[in-house]
């Protein structure tokens, strides 16, 4: 199960304290019963919230599919128009003689 995001702990924070203080504004309780029923409202409600949150780089099906036939399409026609200007293929960078291993600020 993934963690929650900072978003999904905001806007169900948010929920919580706003539909608390809502409630018992609104209703007036002034029984424990009361109040530990508008606090489980708005702790459920405030679940609900945070878990109908996308989570950020996760999508349906669907759209994972259409978005794998946009960038084929999108690379062929970026190919198509290499080929229309007579650029030749990538020419790949050369290679540093520093390791990629060591700390950049080691001497």
């Amino acid at each position: 199960m993934p963690r929650p995001t900072a978003a999904q702990f905001a806007y169900g924070s948010a929920t919580v304290v706003a539909t608390t203080l809502a409630l018992l504004l609104l209703f007036r309780t002034e029984s424990g019963v009361g109040v530990a029923a508008v606090g489980t409202t708005a702790l459920i409600l405030g679940l609900l919230v945070a878990l109908r949150l996308p989570h950020p780089g996760r999508g349906t099906a669907e759209e994972a599919g259409r978005t794998a036939t946009d960038r084929a399409s999108a690379a062929a026609r970026t190919h198509h128009a290499l080929e229309g200007i007579g650029a030749r293929e990538r020419v790949p960078a050369a290679r540093s003689s520093a390791r990629a291993d060591e700390h950049s600020l080691r001497r």
